[in-house]
């Protein structure tokens, strides 16, 4: 947490943290981040934890489905969904099981907030799994987890123990109310794709992690084919302040669409990196200057809104407020705020390069666009990083990365494609250079390094 959302974490209303006098950073999530032992219970319930689910508790599932979708919340794991209208799809009761998955399988590059918010107050996660099932009827919950983390996943072990000993879920869960909470955490075994809600699905049934084809929707056919809510860490730990405070206190922050608080993860060169909580509808000029602004000596030359998948944004978008309505009316998405920063001294087809090696080594391989167009754009990046390109090349990339986008089954393809097309839209003259001079002559490495010398 930055020094500033600890500063801003100091003012407290009745019902816990408000505003800082400029009203820029909102501490919920990150409130307790820097408070001794911030993950273990104790600490939680001395900063109000559990107040949100005792509430829920004196509550019928209908008016929890109301309440969040009175208070505007919306998915956090890119796509934006109302999150309350998205647990109203689930059918009717049947007797039968229903199940809620908390997506734990952080790992776009530059996104870095829910594992975080695990390893930091992980009981904020299990209050709002808690809540939530009680708002779909459910009795079992799971968390699927990058398994390659594995101290956090000890971390969440130990808070589900800790909240199950404790008896908060002892009663007040399923279809008729008066049953115990299971909170299953699975570790993955370590796939991007299993970001994708129906790979993940199909992961946690014990096989490969491929996308299903929709519909059915998880609401209808999800895990073991039963209706199932899908959603990701940080709106499941968004829930409990809700419950807590009210609807009008949520919505009351944010922007007219776009409600309430998230957390804004800044990276790559800015003095401070950090996580910053703060009301969506913040500007990315805002968030660099509570980051101490571009190291030193250096400016900005471009910066991506919401992780590698989203299209990359420059200078001129710097006012763009950071919600989901007015950053894809400039062209790009929020996606995670993954908001990664880069200076005059980066190569924009390193980056690119890079970027595009994941998402070839990350591609299921199950449908031929994604398959093979990652697979051709990756070796006409690296020629083009090592001055090897061929003529055609950036006219080549472009047809690939367009024969991907809008044609994958799901959309890993269209995360690979974007930052190729928009790396050539705005930095067409670096690609070309590929073809006589490698980037490192271009653009030193050694200069674009945040690491210090010892």
């Amino acid at each position: 947490m930055s020094a500033e959302t600890s500063q801003a974490a100091e003012s407290q209303g009745p019902q816990g943290p408000s505003y800082t006098e400029s009203g820029t950073l909102t501490p919920v999530l990150t409130d307790i981040w820097d408070a001794q032992r911030s993950w273990s219970m104790e600490t939680y319930r001395a900063h109000g934890g559990y107040r949100g689910l005792a509430r829920a508790k004196t509550m019928s599932p209908e008016e929890l489905v109301t309440l969040v979708k009175d208070s505007g919340l919306r998915g956090r794991g890119g796509a934006g969904f109302p999150t309350g209208l998205k647990w109203s799809f689930l059918p009717p009761p049947d007797g039968l099981p229903r199940y809620l998955v908390v997506n734990a399988d952080e790992s776009e590059p530059g996104t870095c907030k829910d594992i975080p918010t695990i390893l930091a107050n992980p009981h904020s996660l299990i209050e709002g799994v808690a809540i939530t099932s009680r708002a779909i009827g459910c009795d079992h919950a799971f968390v699927y987890l990058r398994g390659e983390v594995s101290h956090v996943y000890r971390r969440l072990l130990a808070a589900v123990r800790e909240a199950t000993e404790s008896g908060e879920l002892d009663t007040g869960f399923g279809l008729d109310g008066d049953q115990p909470l299971r909170i299953t955490a699975h570790a993955g075994a370590g796939a991007y794709i299993c970001g994708e809600e129906t790979a993940l699905l199909d992961s946690l049934e014990g096989r490969r992690g491929h996308p299903r084809l929709k519909p059915p929707f998880p609401a209808v056919a999800g895990l073991y084919a039963r209706p199932t809510v899908v959603n990701n860490v940080e709106t499941i730990a968004s829930v409990p302040a809700i419950v807590d405070r009210g609807a009008q206190w949520y919505a009351a922050m944010g922007t007219e669409k776009s409600k309430g608080h998230g957390i804004f993860s800044v990276s790559g060169h800015v003095a401070h990196p950090g996580q910053y909580e703060a009301p969506f509808g913040i500007t990315m000029r805002e968030l660099i200057e509570l980051s101490g602004g571009i190291r030193p000596g250096h400016e900005l030359k471009f910066w991506v809104p919401g992780g590698s998948s989203t299209p990359i944004f420059g200078p001129e978008e710097l006012d763009v407020p950071l919600d989901y309505e007015s950053v894809a009316g400039a062209g790009s998405m929020l996606g995670t705020r993954a908001l990664q920063v880069f200076d005059e001294t980066v190569s924009a087809v390193r980056v690119v390069t890079r970027w595009t090696e994941f998402y070839q080594h990350e591609s299921c391989g199950k449908c031929t666009p994604c398959r093979e167009g990652t697979y051709w754009m990756r070796q006409i990046m690296l020629r083009l990083e090592a001055g090897r390109g061929l003529p055609g090349d950036v006219e080549k990339l472009e047809d690939i990365a367009s024969n991907i986008a809008g044609r994958s089954f799901c959309a890993l393809g269209d995360a690979a494609a974007t930052p190729v097309l928009t790396g050539i839209q705005r930095f067409r003259t670096e690609f070309e250079a590929g073809c006589t001079t490698p980037a490192w002559e271009l653009f030193p490495y050694a200069a674009s390094s945040i690491a210090k010398a010892r």
